[in-house]
């Protein structure tokens, strides 16, 4: 039943505890868990932190889940949420860590959700597809810097921890996977105030990757008021973050 949302179960305990010991340190107090399914992180988790709220969409799993968790729910440090995760207030609970394996299909939405309460995360880990952790954590210049390497960076520090491979997983996928931290960041610090216009202005950018930055603005910002900047005849992805900020303040 479960596979119908898509989900690819981690079944190898070594990467699950080491995942678990990223997510958490010393001072962890609680850990909200993405899509637990049949419990697998969760069960590396329990150990590490004080509380768990597990958010699962699924009812079957959800209906396994308290049954397999009986006295860690029972004793308060497992709160079972069964509903979609990119409808669930993931603030309801204070500051938290946030974890867990991420269906591929909605990774992106799930990330924007996350990017969308910052203030109200501490730090974020994600078991996800290698290439998109490719795209978080990728710096200008390279091939996979594009929109969401911005949005990612906006909001957050990426790093990937270690790459995951294909037959850890029940069913396994078709792809690898990578592991990747977020530690969250004020997008103030590059001297925007109006973030979701600039995340307008970077799609924009981005529109056509292979296009320079002319082709892709003009339509917005005219021709003759674009060819007078230094940075029309480049690329998107030659440029860093605070030079996109830059050309986003000439032309806002």
């Amino acid at each position: 039943m479960a596979r119908r949302f898509g989900q690819h179960f981690l079944a190898r305990k070594s990467i699950l505890d080491r995942i678990a010991s990223a997510a958490c340190d010393a001072g962890t107090e609680l850990v909200i868990e993405i899509g637990p399914g049949k419990g697998a992180l969760t069960e590396s988790l329990l150990p590490l932190a004080p509380k768990i709220v597990a958010i699962e969409v699924d009812p079957y799993l959800i209906h396994y889940l308290r049954q397999k968790f009986l006295d860690p729910i029972s004793d308060g440090r497992l709160i079972l949420v069964e509903g979609d995760v990119l409808k669930t207030d993931l603030a309801a609970w204070g500051p938290a860590v946030v974890a867990g394996n991420l269906p591929y299909y909605i990774t992106s939405p799930i990330l924007d959700r996350l990017f969308h309460i910052s203030g109200t995360w501490t730090r974020a880990v994600f078991l996800i597809q290698a290439e998109v952790a490719a795209r978080l954590a990728a710096t200008p210049g390279t091939r996979d810097f594009g929109y969401l390497s911005v949005q990612t960076q906006l909001f957050a520090v990426p790093e990937i921890l270690f790459p995951v491979s294909r037959t850890a997983f029940r069913p396994p996928p078709k792809v690898d996977s990578a592991v990747v931290r977020l530690d969250p960041r004020d997008a103030a610090d590059l001297g925007i105030a109006n973030v979701a216009d600039f995340l307008r202005f970077a799609s924009a950018c981005f529109r056509q990757k292979r296009k320079t930055l002319r082709n892709n603005l003009a339509p917005l910002y005219g021709t003759e008021r674009v060819d007078s900047l230094p940075e029309a005849r480049l690329r998107a992805e030659q440029m860093t973050i605070a030079d996109l900020a830059a050309l986003y303040r000439k032309l806002v």
